[in-house]
């Protein structure tokens, strides 16, 4: 008879586990798990990405039910353990049902920590801690704006992030002086602030919360200064506590956790523990490496293998929220009894330093580039001695030594050390798949054993076991399809297009032997455009591969409305179209009217059903607000009215958006001119800029003001406005035909390289060339608003169901 093995507990550390005593002793136990949560065990660690709209529920399951039937296991999800009889052996739940087990492990996580404030009770109010958690701030987002996080640690700043995609506007609401107090250091903590405040996040530091007011639901936060902020939702993420109610019923010993020997022993025979609700020698660890440390240590004690006990973690930290990174670990604080290696370059946004005690790295912290956070973890954790060298922690050669390589660091680590934070998965675990199942490259890894499966950011950490295991030479380089229905390249697949005159997406999938034939949201789009782009006479348009956007001509809204943006050529207007802006504003009952920073006039709330109407009584050419297309050419007066301007940037403002409006790109295209520089317009920092000067005009290209900032490069110095046009028509079809489709130029031109878009457009007779496809293109557009306005059949599509349906 088998033994039985019960864990309560059906997250992350408990779990993992159980997947290492299977591989260990796969036939030793009969398993059950007890789960609160009706769902399979997820990545609680990506939430955020699920909050912030990067993953659905389905992408942050680790191990789906049929796991659970597959290894024989039975699960009681949705069921709480509210008892064990530690005499008898036996455990009992909420709904009813008893186990008997001869061993036990409790892993039952730990509890959000919410503030005892006065109004804490009131509805919108509520923790960052699981899935239900997160359906609540999706949910409250339709219908509220305003959201205050209290807490500016690393769960806080992820629920805010997920928070300002979903359009509410977000206070971060912190005791310390700085963020992350926990992880970085002031440098680090004040440079995530300037980042985040650039992508619309407030932050309150220094503020102590007094209560939550509002009758039924929060409507404010007071603080003891008196002060207020408004809110339609609050988020405490303030900490969390180990969940030990149950063990201390039971009569299980317990300080602030459930206290375990190293081998994760509890003071009861036969009952253990792992994860955030464990203590082990005064420390009850939050972060999900040490958890998986544990249960491989717990999984060979129950297996009878003769393993080392558990002797405690190093913890790292690592942070992407929105094009963030942030690395830390170890003894991140200076102390007078340490010296530091720090590098800044505020150009480029990037900080890095390591803290150094009697010759070893024991602490380190990593903003903007986190490329070294393995190494330097492995350097912390093997306590390597770098006396004399301290300088090449950071600065490699250039410091006075040679640094170790990432392939040496993975060769000095242990077996049990864990790679992969996210699905728990150790050095061992990697080299055993290399060697048994023959995976030679990081997407074989990742299929094998779901390291750089989920935040990938131990992709560098599993090519280094890689290459320690395999050498160099026997390192499969794997090229990556534009999707997972096939591994051909962006260039192979319009190439294919291109020689096979392949005319419809259906053709490109079946002729290139995709895996899936109905093809994915990730390519169906891309070959539309890749389609388009090369036979734009011959290609019809799939709307069915549009994204709800372009499908419509309008911008959805989270409340399931649309914006409706109107052509102002170079954000020009007449006092004629704006009072027939104005009375259709009014006639449509639109809730607002918004400038954009684009210079031109949003109409926001509109029905879907009143698109169509509105569009035929404003009379005006699509804005393409919603389009991967030209969206806008934003002018400064220039030499019009502005006594510095030294050449026509309205005139030529309206010349650029007349030439390329509607015209489809890889990805959103934005322009400007500037009438001086001075650069009111803000063109070094648009897909193109011109910028006037003395005699002539400069052209600017690959800027970006969004959340990855870009300044452009100088593409070159023309004189007259015909160059100007010729460039620009030149440029743009040159980023068409060799853009990846979704690649905004700020992106292209670093993957492309400046010296080799200007060697495409150097010859007059390329640039030419390039000029007579998309003028070719350009000539086949028509505006969609006119069109569906015209043509009956499109615009029934607009109707209401119960319209259609009589």
């Amino acid at each position: 008879m088998k033994k039985k093995i019960v864990l309560v507990g059906n997250g992350m550390a408990g779990v993992s586990c159980i997947e290492q005593l299977l591989k260990i002793a796969p036939n030793r136990y009969e398993i059950t798990i007890f789960g609160s949560e009706h769902h399979p065990n997820y990545n609680r660690i990506l939430l955020s990405s699920v909050l912030a709209g990067d993953a659905d529920m389905k992408d942050i399951v680790i191990n789906d039910w049929s796991w659970y039937e597959d290894n024989h296991i039975t699960l009681h999800a949705g069921h709480t353990v509210n008892k064990i009889d530690t005499d008898r052996k036996l455990v009992s739940t909420d709904g009813g049902i008893s186990e008997p087990y001869d061993e036990l492990i409790l892993a039952t996580g730990s509890l959000p920590f919410m503030l005892p404030l006065p109004g804490a009770h009131k509805e919108g109010v509520i923790a960052f801690r699981d899935i239900k958690d997160c359906e609540t701030m999706i949910q409250t987002a339709k219908n509220y704006k305003k959201a205050v996080v209290i807490g500016g640690g690393l769960l806080g700043l992820e629920a805010a992030r997920g928070l300002l995609n979903l359009n509410m506007e977000v206070s971060v609401v912190h005791i310390n002086e700085y963020l992350m107090e926990r992880q970085l250091d002031r440098t680090a903590a004040l440079l995530l602030q300037q980042e985040l405040e650039r992508q619309g996040m407030k932050f309150l530091l220094k503020k102590n919360t007094e209560a939550i007011l509002g009758k039924k639901r929060v409507n404010a936060v007071r603080f003891t200064d008196g002060s207020e902020v408004e809110a339609d939702l609050v988020v405490m993420a303030v900490g969390i506590r180990p969940n030990i109610a149950l063990a201390k019923s039971s009569g299980i010993e317990i300080n602030r956790g459930i206290v375990v020997s190293d081998f994760l022993e509890t003071n009861v025979p036969n009952v253990y523990s792992v994860g955030e609700c464990a203590e082990h020698r005064g420390v009850a660890y939050g972060l999900v490496a040490p958890l998986y440390e544990q249960g491989a240590v717990l999984a060979k004690r129950l297996a009878g293998v003769e393993t080392a006990g558990y002797q405690g973690s190093v913890v790292s930290t690592k942070l992407k929220v929105s094009g963030v990174d942030v690395f830390s670990a170890g003894q991140y604080a200076d102390g007078p009894d340490t010296r530091a290696v720090k590098v800044q370059d505020d150009f480029e946004g990037i900080y890095k330093k390591a803290v150094i005690k009697d010759g070893r790295v024991i602490g380190a912290v990593l903003f903007g580039d986190i490329s070294d956070g393995s190494r330097l973890f492995a350097m912390i954790r093997n306590g390597e001695d770098v006396s004399g060298k301290e300088k090449t922690v950071l600065l490699g050669e250039g410091g006075g030594g040679k640094a170790k390589s990432g392939v040496e660091l993975a060769a000095a680590m242990s077996d049990d050390e864990i790679v992969c934070g996210c699905n728990g998965v150790s050095k061992g675990a990697i080299v055993q798949a290399i060697n048994e199942k023959g995976c030679s490259s990081v997407n074989d890894i990742k299929a094998c054993t779901k390291a750089s499966g989920s935040c990938g950011g131990c992709k560098p950490l599993v090519a280094d076991v890689l290459t320690y295991v395999l050498g160099a030479d026997g390192v499969k380089t794997v090229k990556e399809g534009i999707c997972g229905c096939t591994t051909l390249s962006r260039d192979e697949v319009v190439e294919a297009i291109r020689s096979m005159h392949l005319t419809t997406s259906r053709e490109v999938m079946n002729v290139l032997e995709w895996s899936n034939p109905e093809g994915c949201s990730k390519c169906r789009p891309a070959l539309n455009y890749y389609l388009g782009m090369t036979w734009p006479e011959e290609h019809e348009d799939e709307k069915e591969s549009r994204f709800v956007n372009e499908r419509n001509h309008a911008n959805i809204q989270k409340d399931g409305t649309y914006s409706v943006v109107p052509r102002m050529y170079g954000g020009v207007t007449t006092p004629k179209d704006l009072k027939r802006i104005a009375e259709i504003a009014e006639k449509y009952e639109v809730p607002l009217v918004k400038v954009t920073g684009g210079q031109r006039i949003d109409l926001l709330g509109v029905k879907k059903e009143d698109l169509p109407g509105m569009w035929a009584d404003l009379d005006m050419p699509s804005g393409y607000a919603y389009g991967k297309a030209l969206r806008t050419v934003k002018t400064c007066v220039g030499s019009t009215f502005c006594r510095f301007g030294t050449q026509d940037s309205i005139g030529m403002g309206i010349q650029l958006e007349k030439k390329f409006e509607r015209l489809n790109t890889p990805a959103k295209v934005k322009m400007a001119v500037s009438g001086c520089p001075r650069n009111c317009a803000e063109a070094t920092i648009k897909d193109f800029g011109v910028v006037a000067i003395d005699g002539g005009w400069e052209l600017h290209i690959g800027g970006n003001g969004g959340t990855k900032l870009r300044g452009t490069d100088l593409l070159c110095k023309v004189k007259t406005e015909e160059e100007v046009l010729e460039w620009s028509a030149a440029y743009l079809q040159y980023y068409r035909e060799t853009g990846k489709y979704n690649e905004r130029t700020s992106e292209w031109v670093e993957r492309v390289g400046l010296d080799t878009i200007k060697a495409a457009l150097e010859k007059r007779e390329d640039r030419e060339a390039l000029v007579e496809r998309i003028e070719h293109t350009l000539s086949l557009m028509k505006d969609p608003w006119k069109e569906i306005i015209e043509e009956r059949q499109l615009r029934a599509t607009f109707e209401p169901m119960e319209q259609k349906t009589t």
